[in-house]
């Protein structure tokens, strides 16, 4: 066991403000988490606390990563598109994700339950490493953006400077939230709420 995840389950991430409060995301899926890190544990892996998150590593190598968020926990295999999921428990964490995938969890006795689902997963996603198999990504297409974006970082200069030192995933996160509505004073006030965030170096979930 880490001592920074033993701190990461009772404090959060370090950052929150909400830590201590009913909002705080890793508080409320306290229990969650432990069975979750538990599992992984079991399985021999490395833990470390990476991107202020327990990750798990395979002679460091990234395996797997457990998160809070505020509808559920996850369980997340870097490259989860390589696993067959034969109990079909894995999704994409966004629409156009290309590795990861996820299992989300709502209660202990969900975990419980798919404990060994879970650890096989993991011994695959070992062996996985141990061929050095790789995700072969697909070339993202140019981003278009929404005529109602394009006219707002022409306007703010600095609203185009931050948004081009995000990272390309959330770029894309971005685009396509804002791209969703088909009228155009929905899409104008989905970006003027997003802004801040975009400013601030943040993602579209962060």
């Amino acid at each position: 066991m880490n001592p920074k995840v033993d701190k990461y389950l009772i404090d959060g991430c370090g950052r929150c403000p909400l830590v201590g409060t009913p909002e705080c995301k890793v508080n409320n899926w306290q229990e969650e988490l432990k069975q979750l890190r538990r599992i992984v544990l079991d399985c021999g892996l490395t833990e470390e606390l990476k991107w202020s998150m327990p990750c798990y590593t395979y002679k460091k190598n990234n395996i797997v990563m457990i998160a809070a968020f505020k509808k559920y926990c996850s369980f997340s295999f870097f490259k989860g598109a390589l696993l067959q999921d034969s109990f079909k428990i894995l999704s994409k964490p966004g629409e156009n994700s290309q590795a990861v995938r996820m299992a989300k969890f709502t209660n202990t006795q969900q975990i419980i339950e798919h404990e060994a689902t879970l650890k096989a997963y993991i011994f695959e996603a070992i062996e996985i490493e141990k061929t050095g198999l790789k995700i072969d990504f697909k070339q993202n297409k140019k981003l278009v953006y929404p005529e109602e974006f394009q006219e707002k970082i022409n306007e703010i200069p600095s609203l185009k400077s931050a948004f081009e030192a995000l990272t390309p995933g959330r770029q894309r996160a971005y685009i396509l939230y804002f791209s969703q509505p088909k009228q155009s004073k929905t899409r104008l006030s989905r970006i003027e709420k997003c802004m801040p965030l975009i400013l601030n170096g943040k993602g579209l979930n962060d």
